[in-house]
């Protein structure tokens, strides 16, 4: 499974606006140039995360848009979906859908729906605010094999 690249990128475009919270308003051409998402792209996406409710725009002068919400309130789900549509991993958990082929004897069906909500409730769990701190980087603990030389170099 994998994400779309439009959703990829209103997820990075999201984190970085998350990071600007609490600052001036945001456009698209500071957002395109701040995260690499190419301006027609970034303008689209703004365009669907006002729609859903994301992110709050305002025209002329002194315009822009923010989060509609505290970062720690809006969900990686929830920007996934304001892409995406509801996240279902098949079309065959929608009840009005009866176009599959082993619709009759398929014994998966009816387990769909509690993968989907596990899906969904992952995605649920993590925040703009936990997606826009720095990483922190760990550096690879040396091995035995890697410290062997200086181990013999001790005992001499």
């Amino acid at each position: 499974m994998r994400l779309s690249s439009l959703s990829d990128y209103a997820v990075v475009m999201m984190s970085a606006a998350a990071r600007h919270c609490g600052g001036a308003r945001l456009n698209a051409t500071l957002l395109a140039e701040e995260t690499g998402v190419p301006l027609p792209t970034a303008q689209k996406l703004v365009s669907r995360l006002s729609s859903a409710g994301l992110l709050e725009s305002t025209r002329g002068t002194g315009g822009g848009f923010r989060l509609a919400r505290p970062p720690a309130a809006i969900s990686l789900a929830d920007v996934i979906e304001a892409v995406e549509g509801p996240i279902a991993l098949t079309a065959c958990v929608e009840e009005s859908r009866h176009d599959c082929a082993i619709e009759g004897s398929c014994r998966v069906r009816p387990h769909w729906s509690v993968v989907n909500t596990a899906v969904r409730g992952a995605l649920a769990g993590v925040s703009l605010a936990q997606l826009s701190v720095e990483p922190v980087t760990h550096t690879a603990p040396r091995t035995v094999a890697s410290r062997a030389p200086a181990l013999a170099g001790a005992q001499e």
